[in-house]
């Protein structure tokens, strides 16, 4: 595996080839990053968000229609979990290298067709410029550095090259005020009632919660965050608001209806729930230019 990567390795890189998956070691990880290698390492949970998450067709659509055809391309996915936007599109990169803190997800990631490696994705092991398509979806808010995260992945892509996220909350839509705060903040209690959730257990929610560092009222991504950190870099930066049920649609400024319960809580919280800044999700679809200049 480790062949594979070393004509994109920086010289200082320290990336080890185990049994399953290569790694590059972490030192003195944070409570986030612990978080979410615990919850993406235990193999049940693993495989349910493989199943479950991010697998429709609108989904694939939608991010089809924002990479186009990654043949013979070398990308990067930041974040990748057990392999979900791989196993959801197909296709036939040149060469996929999934990059996660979970062993387990790794694991998962490359029976998908993923190069795995164990990482901390605010420093990774490569030289700048390399890839043609770096991805991240849903993992900017895992992350405790959202910026630190963009600027790492942006630092990877090749003059020419693309960088897609989606599924990261938006930090207008989640800033709840009064009321809906207060719904937002009972809404375990009420799951827990109903028999409503995603988690089967309390153990599952308690740290499907703790890994969404960034996934709570008051946080999430803006449209300044990615104009700021990537406009420097060379990118032409679009950001498409939407709310998850659209596909290729999205990228042609429509951005769908959210579910009740969150129209809901803009109107509580004093917004128009129709409105851009009440969009649950921002997807960046950012092209670096063909003349920007690649970090040594």
């Amino acid at each position: 595996m480790k062949t594979e990567l070393l004509p994109f390795l920086s010289p200082e890189a320290d990336v080890r080839e185990l049994e399953s998956y290569l790694e590059v070691p972490i030192n003195n990880p944070s409570e986030g990053l612990m978080a979410n290698a615990y919850y993406f390492n235990h193999a049940e949970w693993a495989e349910e968000y493989l199943t479950y998450c991010h697998r429709s067709e609108a989904f694939k659509r939608r991010w089809s229609a924002a990479l186009g055809d990654w043949t013979d391309k070398i990308v990067v996915d930041i974040g990748c979990g057990p392999g979900n936007i791989f196993a959801t599109l197909k296709g036939k990169p040149k060469l996929l290298i999934g990059i996660d803190v979970a062993p387990k997800s790794l694991e998962l990631a490359k029976k998908e067709g993923y190069l795995p490696l164990l990482a901390n994705a605010e420093k990774l092991p490569f030289t700048s410029g390399f890839a043609d398509i770096v991805v991240m979806n849903a993992a900017l808010h895992h992350c405790d550095d959202m910026g630190a995260i963009l600027r790492e992945a942006a630092r990877l892509v090749k003059p020419g090259g693309l960088l897609v996220t989606d599924h990261d909350p938006q930090l207008s839509a989640w800033n709840y005020k009064g009321l809906a705060k207060l719904l937002w903040n009972s809404r375990l209690i009420i799951y827990k009632i109903k028999g409503y959730g995603f988690h089967k257990t309390d153990s599952q929610q308690q740290w499907g919660l703790a890994c969404e560092i960034h996934h709570k009222p008051g946080h999430g991504v803006t449209k300044e965050l990615f104009i700021n950190i990537l406009k420097p870099q060379g990118f032409e930066v679009n950001i498409f608001p939407h709310n998850h049920e659209l596909g290729a649609e999205v990228l042609q400024g429509q951005k769908g209806k959210a579910e009740l319960k969150y129209r809901l809580g803009s109107i509580l919280s004093g917004r128009n729930p129709n409105a851009d800044a009440s969009a649950l999700t921002l997807m960046c679809v950012a092209r670096k230019s063909n003349t920007a200049a690649v970090e040594t």
